[in-house]
């Protein structure tokens, strides 16, 4: 795992950005040239329904800035075939909880944020390096935002293929250190900001308690296993995939009347496997 703790995992990403000067550091740099965020309250992450049937909704990070906003942040690593719908509903669940009872209450919302991280590809089909995709209520005619208080982001880490010299702004910097979080000392542009400082301190595993290095190793072990299944899934589905289609030379073989030892040599497949096509 190297010098720094991994913040693809769930426990490290909550240490990092559940630091409250490198989250408002990120939210700024992802939300540059929009507004500056001053200062936050990290919120209940746990979100109860409001009846006893209800779904209760959990974020990674859940926290609301000086001006009002409700942001969560999360970071999702497995792949899930309704992600963005998840995403959607959890979002919901914020603006749901904003309304207040009586009758007062005008429907006036504050903007709720989600921001995720996936450590995947939303659509596999589309091509190029574009890593952050910034969604918003618009009106298609006009290309102009229809309604501000609802907006996700989503940072796809496996399309940021950037260099260190590539790196153009504090977003892609901050990308840059996530996702090479082992070369952080030697980052160069780390002295462009003293927030990287920052995060150097609060990611070295120097600083772990016995209690948080416990917790970190644990985690990490979740991280690799489920990686290690994903790709053994894949092997297991490529190998299958190959045996079907040896399967399918050695029936036409055998259909055209070649000996069974000529078609094992071809295949690779057994004389008892070939004799039972």
């Amino acid at each position: 795992m190297g010098a720094f703790i991994h913040p693809l995992t769930d426990w490290g990403f909550k240490r990092i950005f559940g630091d409250k000067e490198l989250m408002m550091d990120f939210l700024n740099s992802l939300l540059e040239g929009e507004r500056v965020i001053t200062d936050l309250e990290y919120l209940n992450t746990e979100q109860i329904p409001e009846d006893y049937d209800g779904r209760r909704t959990v974020y990674d990070l859940y926290c609301k800035t000086d001006t009002g906003e409700y942001i969560i942040v999360e970071m999702q690593n497995r792949e899930q075939t309704f992600f963005k719908d998840r995403a959607l509903y959890y979002m919901s669940q914020s603006v749901v909880k904003q309304a207040q009872k009586g009758k007062g209450w005008r429907f006036n919302l504050t903007a709720v944020y989600g921001i995720y991280f996936v450590n995947f590809l939303l659509d596999k089909n589309e091509p190029g390096e574009h890593f952050c995709k910034d969604i918003a209520m618009i009106d298609k005619h006009t290309g102009k935002v229809f309604n501000n208080k609802f907006r996700q982001i989503y940072i796809e880490l496996p399309r940021f293929m950037k260099s260190e010299a590539d790196c153009n702004n504090f977003l892609e910097y901050w990308i840059y250190n996530l996702v090479n979080m082992n070369k952080l000392k030697e980052i160069s542009f780390k002295d462009r900001k003293a927030i990287f400082d920052r995060l150097e301190q609060i990611a070295s595993q120097a600083n772990l308690t016995e209690e948080e290095r416990a917790r970190l190793d644990e985690d990490w072990k979740n991280y690799n296993d489920y990686f290690n299944t994903v790709d053994f899934a894949k092997d297991e589905g490529r190998a299958e995939g190959e045996l079907k289609k040896q399967h399918e030379i050695a029936q036409k073989m055998k259909a055209k009347g070649q000996p069974s030892d000529f078609i094992a040599d071809i295949t690779g497949l057994t004389i008892e496997e070939i004799e039972k096509l």
